[in-house]
């Protein structure tokens, strides 16, 4: 990180961060080019190590380039504001955000699907206790990305 003044350290301020975002975007290199999209995600925290979760289709160029690959990078960020200068290059903006990479892997066991389908629901509602209809499970792809490369940024 260029602006070491920026930079976030505190375990309980990264989380805070990461809990704020609306969407987490993973980025995947397919051919040479970069392959960037945006998901709705869930994640848990264990002794600063952070497991994140997404879900979809279990078809489609993302599955493609999970099986292909096996890493993917991802960005999120919140609390933008833009800051007003006299001059346009004295503008600047506000934000916090959270990036990295590491292994990504399609879960496969049901009791590992429902784990990250409940980090997604208790990110997005508040509450973890959910039932799954298990069609819709047999249906239903759960990612899951271990950080081993996490930095999070903060220009207040």
């Amino acid at each position: 990180m260029r602006r070491d003044d920026r930079a976030v350290t505190d375990a309980a301020r990264i989380r805070e961060i990461i809990a704020a975002c609306d969407c987490c975007r993973l980025g995947f290199c397919d051919g040479g080019r970069a392959y960037i999209v945006p998901l709705d995600f869930g994640f848990v925290e264990r002794e600063g190590r952070y497991t994140f979760y997404f879900h979809g289709a279990s078809e489609g160029r993302k599955i493609d380039l999970v099986r292909k690959t096996g890493w993917a990078a991802f960005e999120m960020d919140t609390g933008h504001e833009l800051i007003r200068g006299p001059m346009a290059c004295n503008h600047s903006a506000r934000y916090q955000c959270v990036m990295g990479g590491g292994p990504v892997r399609l879960l496969e066991r049901r009791e590992e699907k429902e784990a990250g389908l409940r980090a997604i629901m208790a990110r997005l509602t508040g509450r973890d206790q959910w039932e799954f209809d298990p069609a819709a499970l047999e249906k239903t792809q759960v990612l899951c990305l271990e950080a081993e490369e996490l930095t999070c940024k903060v220009r207040a």
